[in-house]
This record gives C-alpha cells, sequence and structure tokens, in this order.
C-alpha cells in the first residue's frame, strides 16, 4: 500500500473522515459514478477504486429509486456489503432499503449494470462474508468497536444466480 491510500485509509477510518465520506464524498461520487457508468469515483488513485459501486435499490418507506455508492467486494459469485455507517449507532437508510426490496442493481465498475437480489447473511455465511470485506478494507473491524450494534452483513447476487 502506497502512502496515498495509506493517508486515505486512515483519514476514512476517523470519525471525521466517516462525516466526511458519508456527507461530501458520497454526494460528489453518486454524480461520477452516474456520469462515467460506473468507472470514476472519488477512490480513483487508491486500490479502493474498483470496490466503489453504485447501489441502486427502493426506498423502504418511499419506494423511490435510491442511488448510494456503497464499498462492494466480490465474494462467491456475488458481492459484499457491510452496512458499517462508519460506526454510527444506526444501520444505514441503503440497509433497510435492501431489507424491504432485496432486487436491486450494483454499477460495477468496467461492467456496467447487474441486476441482483440481496440477503442478509447470517452464521457461517456472514462470518466468511464478513473477512472478506475485511481483506478488502480493514477499516470495517474499526468501525465495530466504535458501536454496540452487530454490523449486518449483505450479500447481493446476480439474479441469474440468486440461490
Amino acid at each position: 500500500m502506497g502512502l496515498y491510500q495509506r493517508l486515505i485509509d486512515r483519514f476514512i477510518r476517523s470519525p471525521l473522515g466517516v462525516w466526511t465520506t458519508l456527507h461530501v464524498i458520497q454526494r460528489i461520487d453518486k454524480r461520477l459514478m452516474r456520469w462515467s457508468n460506473g468507472s470514476l469515483n472519488m477512490t480513483v488513485g487508491t486500490g479502493y477504486a474498483d470496490n466503489s459501486m453504485l447501489l441502486r435499490c427502493t426506498g423502504a418507506q418511499s419506494g423511490k429509486a435510491r442511488d448510494v455508492p456503497v464499498f462492494a467486494f466480490e465474494h462467491d459469485g456475488g458481492w459484499v456489503l457491510i452496512a458499517s455507517a462508519g460506526g454510527q449507532e444506526r444501520n444505514p437508510a441503503w440497509y433497510h432499503n435492501l431489507k424491504a426490496h432485496p432486487r436491486c442493481a450494483l454499477l460495477v465498475p468496467h461492467r456496467g449494470e447487474v441486476s441482483c437480489v440481496a440477503h442478509e447473511a447470517e452464521g457461517e455465511e456472514r462470518e466468511r462474508a464478513w473477512k472478506a470485506a475485511n481483506a478488502g478494507y480493514s477499516g470495517y473491524a474499526a468501525y465495530q468497536q466504535r458501536t454496540q450494534r452487530p454490523i449486518p452483513v449483505m450479500v447481493l447476487r446476480p439474479e441469474n444466480n440468486s440461490s
């Protein structure tokens, strides 16, 4: 890991970095990802660029289409999303959206939009998925230490492979 990525990694783990990510970077990323069909985002120049994806889901209460920038990690033929919210005490809205409406899509860099079905991982599946995501971004362990809630792990499977 180069100096630039180490600095970014350290910053996004900090409380200020979490706030900046949730309130500034995600707004920019949403537009960049839409405009570039998923190939550009604010993590360009780091090892995270290929894991920054746009989750397209349906609002749990509103029923409206929602686009949310997320880190997603390929695992067992699908993707793992960690509902950490940077270690805040509440789950992110997208978690509730996926629980209410599991059909969604991911805008995957260099691949385009992939229709998926989401489910919450539990037991051994959760442990494997949690480890896979932490191998891609070790900040999740720090976020878990900040909160009393168990951080949910969501698995997205391509619709044609959702079993």
